[in-house]
């Protein structure tokens, strides 16, 4: 969940969490160190801001340091609070995006985020689909589903990585002739630095990159952590000040 203006407040390379380290959560005014501030660009909307902060740089700055180039083939797995970033930041960089997600309910979504494709792993084995696709550079993982990472590892193509972000409690299994034979990899990756945070929200405003919010106000944060917790949220609950 985030708030307006300091909410998703987050040093994330030291774990610096805005009402965890620093008093301030749910708060109209906090004080905060300085090597933990991004300046955001005054044309944005804070609210549309606060999720970049989080859901955002992370999507962004794994995607950016992913390898992948223009015309790559991109999957990103989910489109939920992290993965309908995902995707407009993947088309965004020049990727051929193939979006997965589980049922064909999602597909109008997808393609209204920027995909050129739709797999319903549901439906399809979504590994072979993206082979025939000719196999895919990069992984974006975002869904938080070990079980369901496990399954695209061979839709990676050769020299391939599978790009987690999101963080499932069960394990990621793969057979080792799977990484052998396509040089593939796993790697993790987890937001960055404020000027990281600075970098994603200048791209987003230059893009029209924005997150899909429900806004609750301050007063009414409890249903707002409810509507959060539910799981039925599209996509980042925000607090307004």
């Amino acid at each position: 969940m985030s708030g307006v203006p300091q909410g998703d407040f987050m040093n994330c390379a030291n774990a610096q969490v805005c009402g965890v380290s620093y008093d301030g959560g749910y708060q109209e005014f906090m004080v905060a160190p300085l090597e933990a501030l991004a300046r955001m660009p005054a044309t944005l909307d804070p609210a549309e801001a606060a999720p970049l902060m989080c859901a955002g740089i992370t999507t962004f700055n794994a995607l950016r340091h992913s390898g992948a180039v223009p015309s790559d083939l991109v999957a990103v797995q989910g489109i939920g609070g992290l993965g309908h970033l995902g995707v407009q930041f993947a088309k965004k960089f020049g990727y051929r995006v193939a979006a997965v997600g589980r049922g064909a309910g999602n597909a109008a979504l997808a393609k209204k985020l920027g995909a050129d494709v739709y797999i319903d792993s549901a439906g399809t084995d979504a590994a072979a689909e993206l082979q025939k696709l000719g196999g895919a550079r990069v992984i974006l993982a975002t869904a938080p589903s070990g079980k369901a990472m496990s399954a695209l590892i061979g839709g990676l193509a050769v020299n391939g990585t599978l790009l987690v972000v999101g963080a499932p409690e069960d394990p990621i299994e793969v057979l080792p002739f799977q990484l052998l034979f396509g040089r593939r990899r796993i790697q993790g990756w987890s937001a960055g630095i404020p000027t990281d945070s600075e970098d994603t929200l200048r791209f987003a405003e230059m893009t029209g990159i924005r997150p899909m919010i429900e806004k609750y106000p301050l007063a009414t944060a409890a249903e707002g952590y409810a509507r959060m917790m539910s799981g039925k949220a599209e996509f980042r609950v925000v607090l307004t000040m």
